[in-house]
């Protein structure tokens, strides 16, 4: 691996835990604004806590080193969680402040994904065993 591809993965990848991070601290904390948000996302406030639950143990994947299976669950959370995210604003057609955060989310989990570094992306050795 290059060493612009590495460094591209390690500041998408701190940027993505630190985002996953900041917005499950504010999810599990229930504040306010974001209950708000989610109440009129038409979403139950109970999922917020385990949208924060989710987003901490996928944070604490991609920085550990190895289990790359849960990596690939970790980014296929976060990817499902910021596009559903970002579709629900969409379909309310909310404003483009809103847009942002998800769509910012999303761009970092693919960004993370593609440039891992080898020791960090499933084999087809690590599934047979």
């Amino acid at each position: 691996m290059s060493k612009r591809n590495k460094l591209i993965y390690w500041i998408a990848t701190a940027w993505l835990s630190l985002g996953m991070l900041s917005t499950g601290i504010v999810q599990f904390l229930k504040m306010k604004e974001e209950t708000d948000m989610f109440t009129h996302l038409g979403y139950p406030s109970y999922l917020l806590t385990m949208l924060a639950v989710w987003k901490f143990a996928g944070v604490l994947v991609l920085l550990l080193p190895k289990f790359p299976l849960l990596k690939e669950w970790a980014y296929a959370g976060f990817f499902f969680s910021m596009s559903g995210a970002l579709l629900s604003h969409i379909a309310l057609c909310d404003p483009l402040k809103d847009l942002f955060p998800p769509m910012l989310l999303l761009l970092l989990t693919i960004t993370s994904w593609y440039f891992r570094p080898a020791d960090r992306k499933l084999s087809l050795k690590t599934v047979h065993h």
